[in-house]
């Protein structure tokens, strides 16, 4: 690990997964020999006394939500992206350093899946015990001094996430084995091994770093500051990733977690506590299974910043009044504080840096953070005339053998289509991006159900699919498949995440429930107002708003409020009835709640595959061979319930893409104005919704 002047772990508590005893580390060197000392008490060492009243300045600086985007590149489209990446992020982490000659490097998680690289990694090729991921060794090469488990982390299950972080847990079907990892430390307050109760990571840690710093008398002098650290991620990993951590970790709420582990961090002589918590903000009331529960744990006595993620957002974000953050109670967006804490949440992808500037000032024998002098930012890597900060060269030297790999295996051929498969206009209807994975997904259980499940031969079966790239991030965060040639990239690109199939048993009243739910995607439209209105509820992530196929028609009526915009619900032309069985196919990650739809809770699962969805999609394509637009790409189970309204009605895609729309059938769009980030206005009359 490179030095960078800032500090080192000098002790952090580990729990031996065999004896159920703390461990002391008493350096990064110690951590990287795995010489730990077996004594169950820290050894303090003689701090010199610094004058109270002086003042000292430390950086945190804070990656999260990388999602293994290490190159500033699209698997999908075999191309650079310059507007995202850790090694353009590398690139601010060097420039910050320069500014702040004291500093402390930290991940907030969702760090080793959300590429094709990360799956090749992880599923297609994966990495031996002596091989560090990717990802890793690009963050080693900047000298990380700690960071956190992200719910994201979890996905390739728990014996791939024991090996890749070098850290052995006890807990059922995870081989006890010390691999190769990170060169940095990992801490995790909040998850438990279902064996013996005690934490999978080391719950907490702590730096010690060098400050320069000066007395009220203007002398200059060097001290130590140390930094203690809690890691979180969200509780309800329980039910994402069910089918990886059912009865194998369990997980307490943000605060529970905290107030158990913060006083014996505080008994080690620390000057501060952040928390580094993979989570977001929500003033909504706290439960132990709160997502984002960082509102909440910044009101705890004892934390004193926080290292924010998961919700793939910029926090601080000034000046922007449609920042989810901006009017929330006890949240400063300008100046990056939640509660009087100072906080950050540095975008995602590599596309932000957080910065915690930290004013310190010494009272009562330790450092303490000084408000009014202290604030929190989020530096981009687009600079402000557009363009975009340069790579650090070595890191795609780094993993340039792993790049490269993923470069072959997702070119992969696996048949042709003689129409372009786009999500540009998902929202609006338009299936192409969407039908096959629900054809393929449909195909797959309608034969296992035939083979193994004959009691529900006489069931339909329906699936479910969202786009899960609806420009979120960016005016390329779309699928765009032309029409010609398909590869694995292009499957890989019709969906993304490392889910596995599975489909429960529902009634039409949980039919119509499930589309409800996902009709929230939408603002609810006044006709009179002669104002633009906004279609698309911005807080409704896209990989929620699912559309059900197999013989199924639906209009979304957002004239009315959530929950009463499902009409005229049909299967094979008849109406749908409350008691009417169906079975839909869908992924672990909704069968099990994730979403919060109602009535998936994983009681009432009845196919629980070992395929991948992903892989489902290729062996159908491959089966298929040749796509047709009319078979497999034109079938619009829903449509708007047509209504005339006395303003425009709008939403943003890419640019320049109306052909698409009118390709695709779809009636009544035009462009009103380009935004000039590379997305565009667009209006839809809703009268001609049909």
């Amino acid at each position: 690990m490179q030095s960078h002047g800032s500090g080192r772990i000098r002790g952090i508590l580990l729990i031996d997964s065999a004896m159920n005893r703390p461990l002391l580390a008493l350096s990064i060197a110690v951590l990287l020999l795995s010489a730990c000392a077996t004594t169950p008490h820290s050894t303090q060492p003689a701090r010199a006394t610094i004058p109270e009243g002086s003042r000292a300045t430390l950086a945190l600086l804070e990656s999260t939500d990388v999602h293994s985007n290490i190159r500033s590149y699209d698997y999908y489209q075999l191309a650079e992206d310059p507007s995202l990446g850790f090694e353009r992020l590398a690139t601010l982490v060097r420039e910050a350093r320069k500014q702040y000659p004291h500093s402390l490097l930290f991940d907030a998680g969702d760090t080793i899946q959300g590429t094709a690289l990360a799956d090749y990694q992880a599923l297609v090729k994966p990495v031996g015990c002596d091989e560090e991921l990717a990802m890793y060794r690009a963050m080693d090469a900047l000298g990380y001094d700690g960071g956190t488990i992200g719910n994201h982390e979890f996905n390739y299950g728990l014996p791939f996430l024991a090996q890749v972080t070098k850290n052995p847990m006890n807990v059922d079907g995870v081989p006890a084995r010390k691999c190769s990892g990170p060169h940095y430390p990992l801490v995790l307050s909040n998850v438990f091994s279902a064996r013996d109760g005690q934490p999978i990571y080391a719950p907490y840690g702590w730096v010690d770093a060098k400050v320069r710093y000066r007395t009220a008398e203007g002398a200059d002098g060097e001290g130590d500051v140390r930094v203690g650290l809690l890691g979180f991620t969200p509780p309800p990993i329980l039910q994402w990733d069910k089918l990886n951590l059912e009865g194998k970790v369990t997980t307490k709420g943000l605060v529970e977690a905290a107030r158990e582990y913060l006083p014996e961090l505080r008994a080690q002589n620390t000057d501060l506590v952040v928390a580094i918590s993979h989570g977001g903000i929500d003033a909504s009331p706290y439960s132990d299974h709160m997502e984002n529960a960082n509102w909440y744990l910044a009101q705890e006595p004892g934390i004193d910043a926080l290292l924010l993620g998961h919700s793939h957002a910029a926090f601080p974000d000034p000046g922007n009044a449609k920042s989810r953050f901006a009017n929330m109670p006890g949240v400063d967006n300008e100046r990056g504080f939640v509660h009087g804490k100072p906080a950050v949440m540095g975008s995602f992808w590599g596309k932000g840096l957080g910065v915690i500037e930290l004013a310190l000032v010494r009272r009562d024998g330790r450092w303490q953070i000084d408000p009014a002098a202290t604030h929190s930012e989020v530096r981009s890597i687009k600079r402000a005339d557009g363009s975009f900060v340069e790579p650090d060269a070595e890191i795609a030297r780094l993993v340039d053998d792993a790049h490269q790999a993923t470069i072959r295996y997702v070119s992969t051929p696996i048949g042709d289509s003689d129409f372009a498969m786009t999500s540009y206009f998902a929202d609006i209807g338009e299936v192409t991006a969407l039908q096959p994975v629900n054809s393929a997904q449909r195909d797959y259980v309608e034969r296992y159900v035939a083979e193994n499940l004959p009691q529900y031969a006489d069931v339909p079966v329906l699936s479910a699919a969202a786009p899960f790239k609806g420009g979120f991030g960016g005016a390329n965060d779309y699928t765009d498949i032309a029409a010609g040639p398909l590869a694995i990239r292009n499957a890989a690109d019709l969906y993304l995440y490392p889910n596995t199939l599975m489909a429960v048993k529902i009634d039409g009243a949980g039919v119509k429930a499930w589309l409800e739910h996902a009709a929230g995607r939408f603002n609810r439209i006044d006709p009179k107002n002669p104002a633009p209105q906004e279609l698309v509820n911005r807080k409704y992530v896209g990989y929620n708003f699912d559309v059900l196929q197999g013989d199924l028609s639906y209009e979304i009526d957002v004239t009315q409020p959530q929950g009463a915009r499902i009409r005229n619900l049909r299967h094979r032309g008849k109406p749908v009835t409350d008691t009417q069985p169906f079975i839909v196919v869908t992924n672990n990650y909704r069968a099990s709640g994730g979403g919060r739809f109602p009535g998936l809770d994983g009681s009432n699962i009845v196919v629980s595959a070992p395929d991948a969805n992903r892989d489902v999609l290729i062996e159908w394509v491959k089966q298929r061979k040749h796509l047709m637009r009319a078979r497999d790409g034109a079938d619009r189970s829903w449509r708007f319930t047509p209504v005339r309204t006395a303003g425009p009605v709008e939403f943003v895609s890419a640019a320049g893409k109306l052909g698409v729309a009118e390709a695709a059938g779809l009636k009544g769009i035009r462009q009103v104005r380009e935004n000039g980030d590379g997305k565009a206005t667009y209006a839809i009359d809703l009268a001609a919704a049909r």
